[in-house]
């Protein structure tokens, strides 16, 4: 049947644009690797053809032997790969080619420093797939038909990779894809029967689906790779090699993983799990919507990427396959919400991840703290979404601490608690938005004098962590920034007879002051943690602390609003000339500034910043005169 074309040019997104100059350049050094993406996207799409004709096996159009194929034609100078799998719609091809649909695409870019080397890693961890076909090739052709479609909804796509693209109706007589390098001058080496097939078995040995070629000087073609789950072979047949192009493929990263687990786990299920901690997180990391971390198969047969109830949120970072020998073929999401071999063979796979991870941190501090650096902070969210394994998760957990005085987080709860004074019974912490508020509040004053060690928590979801962790091997954790300070037998008799002594002798100071600031705060009292400040600010022990309250509010939640309280340390020579100035003019603008630099110091933004500038400016032109 005849069709009339149709065809219209349409223009690369502009990340792709850029994508696409930055990539031929940086990965040029390994530019073998455009076969190992197309081949890994073509096996993605018989998978999925596989998995939709579960429903409907008339998309098979009576072809159900799923192959992919690679050729090349010299005297064209062409390389040709195609598949018999799910295939584009017109619009699936507009969509997925000359698009990038991936959160994080503004960080990519922006992370990027111009160094080939170092952009070759974070072009291979953003993942570029089809794109790498303009490595090689200086015109792109893709023919594809979907399953389902007739032969008249055929399209054509090309580029030349320079800024647009064609789009063209056609037909296909065949469902799936072909693609058609038309390769720069100079890229000769593809066009030899060696150098394709020593490709195709160095990266895509371990794809299921059987890779064809034609026999050098023969019509018939014969199946390059071993075409078999490599995760089905005893593990003393598979090298380490073979084991991080496995990961390349499932994860379409370009960089080898930080490490793997492959089990085989028999008894009431049956089951194997072959999964992979990345080495550098993924751009989407953050994106807690987009899982694309874990495939499952049941007997070898492709059922569903992203299959996110294999595996909770906080460890979305991880990549593999689970293969089940129990589930059924027609497995729905529906079905694997309710399933109890799923729930199995899910806490089966946190087992495994948080054991390596376990083994990691016991055997190669180095190794862990490079993989603490890319994922901790999301691990950290374990400590609230899986309470059976929090304790386990806990001993994962690092922090920065005054011990070092170093932002990098190395410091375990175990580290805490075996250098724990004698007689300290709670773990301390404080939270702050940033490192270094956190390392300068004046909360810490006493804690430094007395040489007691406090984490440093500065991490968004730290406030989510420790309201999930109340304790740590029977030692109560505790912010030094809320509720009074209760040292215990770390505090002296003669430290507790002094601040008894200093709050008689201030106790009128402290009701003027609190009259002075009215309901800006709920309570104001002597201290005696501050040995430098003049005064800080403190959560009651039952309120939120003001960091998680300023965060609530940043995104548009609503916050309780509980009031703060004012402590002062009536050793300071500020306070002292407070209480000198009680009863007189300026009093009321004393206690505000009081206030306000407390404020200030505790990471916190003030009501009325033109309010404390006017009344600052005036006290010191006042003690000028």
């Amino acid at each position: 049947m005849n069709v009339e074309a149709h065809k219209e040019q349409l223009g690369f997104q502009a990340e792709v644009a850029q994508l696409l100059k930055l990539m031929i350049h940086s990965l040029y050094s390994n530019k073998e690797i455009f076969l190992r993406e197309l081949v890994s996207n073509a096996s993605d799409a018989c998978d999925k053809l596989r998995f939709e004709a579960l429903s409907d096996d008339a998309l098979f159009e009576g072809d159900s032997e799923l192959k992919i194929r690679v050729a090349f034609d010299k005297e064209a100078r062409t390389v040709t790969i195609s598949d018999n799998g799910i295939g584009m719609s017109r619009q699936e091809v507009i969509d997925n080619v000359g698009t990038i649909a991936k959160s994080g695409t503004r960080e990519f870019f922006s992370a990027l420093t111009g160094d080939q080397a170092k952009d070759a890693h974070l072009i291979g961890q953003f993942g570029v797939g089809f794109y790498s076909a303009f490595i090689v090739a200086d015109k792109v052709s893709l023919t594809t038909r979907r399953a389902g479609l007739t032969a008249e909804h055929g399209v054509r796509w090309e580029s030349a990779g320079e800024g647009d693209f064609s789009v063209e109706t056609v037909e296909k007589a065949a469902r799936g894809t072909e693609i058609v390098l038309h390769l720069r001058e100079g890229e000769d080496e593809f066009l030899g029967d060696w150098r394709l097939r020593s490709i195709i078995r160095k990266y895509s040995d371990h794809i299921t689906l059987p890779i064809l070629m034609k026999a050098e000087g023969k019509d018939e073609e014969e199946t390059v790779n071993q075409a078999n789950a490599l995760w089905t072979r005893p593990k003393s047949e598979i090298s380490a090699e073979q084991y991080d192009e496995f990961y390349k493929h499932v994860a379409h990263d370009f960089e080898p993983p930080m490490l793997h687990v492959h089990s085989r786990v028999e008894g009431k299920q049956e089951y194997t799990q072959l999964l992979y901690i990345p080495s550098r997180a993924p751009f989407d990391l953050w994106d807690r919507e987009r899982r694309h971390g874990i495939k499952l198969y049941v007997r070898r047969v492709f059922i569903m990427d992203d299959a996110d109830q294999l595996m909770p949120s906080y460890l979305r970072f991880v990549r593999g396959v689970i293969d089940s020998a129990d589930l059924p073929l027609n497995v729905s999401r529906e079905i694997l919400q309710a399933s109890r071999e799923i729930d199995t063979i899910r806490a089966g796979s946190v087992k495994k991840i948080l054991g390596a991870l376990d083994d990691l941190a016991a055997n190669d501090a180095e190794k862990y703290a490079g993989f603490w650096k890319e994922f901790g902070v999301v691990l950290k969210e374990g400590v609230g979404e899986d309470h059976a394994n929090r304790e386990r998760i806990a001993k994962l957990l690092r922090f920065a601490s005054t011990q070092a005085d170093s932002e990098e987080q190395s410091v375990s709860l175990a580290d805490y608690v075996g250098r724990m004074k004698e007689g300290q019974d709670k773990i301390y912490y404080i939270t702050a938005e940033s490192f270094a508020t956190a390392k300068n509040s004046p909360h810490l004053e006493v804690f430094r004098k007395k040489g007691v060690e406090v984490l440093l928590l500065s991490d968004r979801v730290d406030e989510w962590m420790v309201s999930n962790l109340p304790e740590f091997e029977g030692k109560t954790l505790q912010s030094v920034a809320k509720g009074e300070l209760d040292l215990g037998a770390l505090e002296d008799e003669a430290e507790k007879q002094a601040q008894e002594k200093e709050s008689d002798e201030y106790k009128e100071l402290v009701g003027q002051i609190k009259a002075a600031l009215g309901e800006r705060v709920k309570e104001v009292r002597v201290t005696l943690r501050l040995t430098d400040s003049a005064a800080c600010i403190v959560a009651d022990a039952g309120d939120l602390s003001a960091n998680l309250e300023r965060m609530l509010k940043a995104a548009g939640q609503k916050a309780p609003g509980a009031k703060p309280i004012l402590e002062i340390n009536p050793r300071h020579p500020l306070v002292q000339k407070l209480k000198a100035e009680a009863g007189k003019e300026r009093f009321g603008d004393w206690s505000s500034i009081l206030f306000d630099q407390a404020q200030l110091a505790d990471g916190a933004q003030l009501e009325d910043p033109v309010g404390f500038v006017h009344r600052l400016n005036s006290l010191m032109l006042a003690l000028s005169q």
